[in-house]
């Protein structure tokens, strides 16, 4: 070998253990799990013990409405909205929904579980006796064979003050 192929060869070796080592780091990225409450991860829920599971019969739903929407990467989205009243005497700190579309057959085609006052990770403003509250659902897909009603949606988690 010559001395210039000699001072070449460690120069490419470590550029191609470079390449690899970033390789192996872009698939770790790529595919280690995200954070609890993200798209696609596991989230906690939340829990309906007998307590909240009574209260839950003075939370009413009303008024919903949908749309839909298009953005410009052509994604289509179901909007879903409502009022939430708490007419019971207790401040709702956080609440769950199981949200179902239904097909003609009356079986479930959509099932999704959301917050309709904060997220996964984060709670929103409490919900007072007595008030109520405008809500909004986004659905990113629902499958075409939905039968075009509204979703049927229910108390699925709780938590109280």
């Amino acid at each position: 070998m010559t001395e210039e192929k000699q001072r070449r060869f460690p120069v490419a070796l470590l550029a191609g253990m470079a390449v690899v080592g970033m390789l192996v780091l872009a698939l770790y990225w790529l595919t280690k799990p995200g954070p609890q409450g993200a798209a696609g991860s596991a989230q906690k829920h939340l829990t309906l013990g007998e307590a909240e599971n009574k209260y839950a019969e003075r939370i009413h739903i009303s008024d919903l409405r949908m749309s839909r929407a298009t953005n410009l990467l052509q994604h289509e989205f179901t909007y879903v909205n409502g009022v939430l009243a708490n007419d019971g005497t207790r401040v709702i700190r956080d609440i769950e929904f199981i949200t179902e579309f239904r097909d003609q057959l009356n079986q479930v085609v959509l099932r999704e579980i959301l917050r309709p006052l904060g997220t996964a990770t984060k709670a929103g403003d409490p919900l007072p006796a007595g008030q109520r509250r405008e809500f909004q659902l986004i659905f990113e897909h629902v499958p075409q064979d939905w039968n075009r009603q509204y979703p049927s949606i229910r108390v699925s988690g709780l938590v109280l003050e």
